[in-house]
């Protein structure tokens, strides 16, 4: 290494704790208040509204008065998260921006003439495209509500009052006040998110104030210190509301009320174009930013990604259906035991005193019966928990909960947020346990299946009583096991007991349940329960149980998340049951540059199990697997019955018969799958204004020392990464040691250094004009140390669930704890055409 080089490795540590500094100043977690309670307001001063406004909705059920104000918490309360979505910009340096994604500036090359097609953005009905910048909203280019309209009844700032905090309802020195506006904000257009008077928003803020270059100038919108006049906030149906599958909108940009559900999903959502406001133009695309969110098929997003666990893990934001027949399941099959902060939670309890909901908790033994979740098996601390944890997971009391790691980047252990916490010192936390109650009844009554022959057209999707009853006869046989809450009686020689089966015992307890299920005695039980003309009725179609990873074969990154183990962010929302649970075992994976297997442990606490989803409506929530992954989006997000059909038979047809399914364009068959690669060449970029206020004086040291990371401009580029390297070889990097022990940290942290010093090093000596096949070689220095430090090196995102094909049987290169589950008898065409008739139904 040169002198000079040298030098410059030397001013590396100096820079990482300029960074660090400048996040670690502040207030400590436990002593925050959120703006509610600094204002004086309290949990009581929030009740949730009661208008039946979206009466229409969810195929038009009645609601009680309890259930109304349920539905219109779960659709406009967003618990002051706005601080939150408006801090975000400054933790994605500028490339994440809710105000430019509800605005239809001509400069953005979207509007909400195009925001469902591009976004998959449900449009508000109501409301009209801008036709120029709004003059009392500071200029921006924000949806207008149409005349023939009455008021949003959610925006009546008397009734609701704001939290007036900061410069709301303050003087703002050019004849205009900061209004304080409706604890529920203005409508922005765009279902799920409102707009709120930004309390930062001041006298100078205002003579600073330009829309138009807000829009067109990124030296003007990329500096840290910009306040914009209003923040967005975000209610949990942004993620869950979509159009119904069975009342489809004729025109999906404009749809009405009655086209949609709240409980679907937002399955057409493009959240790579959301998260990065410019993806549709080069310079967004060359953010690796960007090439990670573009790793989120249409309708997944890694909910991880803020409080991150430095896995990359995209995740369905799936359909809510059948609470009825999930809390029957729960009740029988749900026991999780729960000690120290996850008793916390709310339960049916603290708000019942009698009747079937207070059945679900035990407090003598602290059994909760409920359901698991998160698609990890986690959020397993009763049903009003898991409602109340969604909120903080969208920003609700952010003065604490980014307190406990660093967002997006990560790069610092994590701690979790208590929720005694949040009951201490946050109203909008207390209003919002207050108020799930009412949103848990809302889902009780109202999240039903959409059946296909309630569709329009449906009929003609449906096939004879003959092959139906195959179909049942296949579903019965491989399907069942896990995709019915209806089952026959498990025999009491297996000691399926929650006493021999929670925590350590459990996987050796599902594999003596599984070889049951292979039985002729169980496939003759289930086939006449199958066979019932009820058996669709009240069936959740899942057992909402933990499966192994070992016997799915599934990607593993998200039976491998950790927010929710012992100590991490989410420690008081899973329970002791789930903390304790055992390691699956051994899994193989591929190395993602030579296709060869290998072999993985899979650690215990937790991780290595994907909780069962729902076949429910089934035929409408295509593609499949827990990432989207298996079939393809319908391109112009047609949410027709047409159209989903058509997705439909594509991705079960991928199910079913794997072969079919997208491969490797490097490694081809090789891989046993597709690897999500970068799609051009990309670089991570800290535009100036968003570097920290601590490292800014050394930007023009820096740049003369490293000009390959520090611009001229005083931006941090490091980078170039070539086109093709795979997404999560830098997104799963494990930067901090897990272990506890300083002898692995320490070990853990000089593998790290090195690997970094190597990795400037190498990029810093890429030569000017680099082909991206020379830049790939530059990578295959670093790939190996890279790969022993990757959190999850399961790359291959496609693969798995192989289930009456011959694929489950090629055991040849498995572990001994996949071999396990033994063999499995093979569908032929004629049984799996009939299988995919019968799924029709659900």
């Amino acid at each position: 290494m040169t002198q000079s080089s040298w030098r410059a490795a030397s001013l590396l540590p100096l820079l990482a704790c300029a960074v660090l500094a400048a996040c670690s100043k502040g207030p400590k977690p436990g002593e925050v208040l959120d703006e509610a309670r600094l204002a004086g307001r309290e949990a009581k001063s929030f009740p949730q509204a009661d208008e039946d406004y979206f009466h229409d909705m969810d195929n038009g059920i009645a609601l009680s008065p309890d259930e109304i104000r349920g539905r219109n918490m779960w659709l406009v309360w967003s618990g002051g998260n706005d601080r939150f979505w408006n801090l975000m910009t400054d933790y994605t340096f500028g490339a994440f921006d809710l105000l430019k994604i509800i605005s239809s500036h001509p400069s953005q090359g979207y509007s909400r003439a195009n925001r469902w097609k591009y976004f998959g953005l449900v449009n508000e009905p109501c409301f009209e495209n801008a036709a120029g910048p709004d003059k009392n909203r500071r200029g921006l280019w924000l949806d207008v509500r149409s005349k023939d309209c009455a008021p949003d009844p959610f925006e009546n700032e008397s009734k609701y009052p704001g939290v007036k905090i900061g410069s709301r309802g303050q003087p703002l020195g050019d004849g205009t006040t900061q209004p304080v506006g409706s604890y529920y904000g203005y409508a922005t257009g765009i279902a799920g998110l409102r707009l709120f008077p930004n309390p930062a928003f001041d006298e100078k803020a205002a003579k600073e104030w330009d829309a138009e270059k807000y829009y067109t100038d990124p030296s003007y919108y990329n500096r840290k210190d910009l306040v914009r006049p209003y923040r967005v906030g975000m209610s949990c149906g942004f993620c869950h509301l979509g159009p119904s599958p069975v009342k489809p909108p004729a025109d999906p940009n404009s749809p009405k009320f009655e086209n949609l559900s709240s409980s679907v999903g937002a399955q057409y959502m493009w959240v790579d174009r959301l998260f990065i406001h410019n993806s549709n133009k080069p310079e967004g695309r060359t953010n690796y930013m960007y090439q990670l969110a573009h790793t989120y098929r249409p309708g997944t997003m890694d909910t991880s990604l803020v409080s991150t666990d430095m896995i990359n893990n995209p995740r369905t934001m799936n359909a809510v259906y059948e609470f009825g027949a999930r809390m029957g399941l729960a009740k029988r099959l749900g026991a999780e035991k729960l000690a120290g902060g996850e008793l916390d939670n709310k339960q049916f309890n603290d708000f019942l005193t009698e009747g079937p909901l207070t059945e679900f908790f035990s407090k003598g033994d602290s059994i909760v019966r409920t359901p698991r979740v998160l698609k990890d098996g986690a959020d397993s601390v009763g049903l009003l928990g898991a409602l109340n944890r969604v909120y903080l997971n969208i920003g609700l009391f952010s003065e604490e909960w980014l307190l406990h790691f660093n967002p997006v980047v990560g790069g610092k252990t994590i701690t979790p947020i208590l929720i005694a916490s949040a009951q201490k010192n946050s109203s909008y936390w207390q209003a919002t346990e207050i108020g799930n109650f009412d949103t848990a009844k809302f889902f009780l009554k109202a999240a039903k299946p959409d059946h296909l022959k309630d569709a329009p057209g449906g009929d003609k999707y449906m096939a004879d009583a003959a092959t139906l009853e195959r179909g049942k006869v296949a579903f019965a046989d491989t399907c069942a096991r896990c995709h019915s809450s209806k089952a026959p009686p498990v025999p009491e020689s297996l000691g399926l007991t929650p006493a021999r089966c929670a925590g350590p015992g459990y996987v050796e307890c599902f594999k003596r349940y599984w070889n049951w299920t292979q039985t002729d005695e169980y496939k003759m039980q289930m086939r006449k329960i199958v066979q019932a003309p009820d058996f669709l009725d009240g069936n959740y179609l899942s057992t909402d149980q933990r499966i192994p990873v070992t016997l799915l074969r599934t990607n593993a990154c998200s039976p491998l998340a950790t927010n929710a183990l012992r100590g991490n962010i989410w420690d008081n929302f899973s329970s002791q049951t789930y903390k304790n649970l055992p390691s699956v075992g051994t899994i193989t994976i591929v190395d993602p540059f030579t296709g060869e297997p290998k072999p993985y442990q899979m650690p215990a606490g937790g991780r290595g199990f994907t909780r069962v989803p729902s076949l429910i409506s089934v035929w409408s929530t295509a593609p499949f697997l827990l990432n989207n992954t298996v079939g393809e989006a319908d391109p112009d997000n047609n949410p027709s019955v047409e159209a989903r059909m058509k997705v439909f038979d594509a991705s079960i047809e991928q199910m079913l018969w794997p072969e079919k399914r997208k491969t490797d364009p490097e490694l081809g068959a090789k891989a046993g799958g597709m690897i999500d690669r970068t799609t051009e060449r990309s670089t991570v970029t800290v535009p100036a204004g968003f570097v920290p206020e601590a490292a800014q004086p050394l930007q023009g040291m820096l740049h003369r020392w490293l000009p390959w990371l520090v611009k001229d401009e005083g931006d941090i580029v490091l980078g170039p990464i070539p086109q093709g390297v795979p997404v999560n070889l830098l997104a799963n990097l494990k930067l901090r040691a897990e272990a506890d022990s300083i002898g692995e940290k320490a070990s853990h942290v000089k593998d790290v250094g090195e690997l970094l010093v190597t990795l400037k090093r190498t990029l810093a000596n890429v030569p000017a004009g680099a082909t991206d096949e020379e830049l790939r070689k530059h990578f295959a220095v670093v790939r190996g140390p890279m790969l022993e430090l990757s959190k999850c090196p399961d790359f291959v995102v496609n693969r798995g669930h192989y289930f009456g094909t011959a694929q489950f049987n090629q055991q040849e290169s498995l572990s001994a704890d996949e071999k396990s589950f033994g063999r499995e008898p093979v569908l032929s065409d004629d049984d799996k055409r009939a299988l995919i008739a019968f799924l029709k139904t659900f």
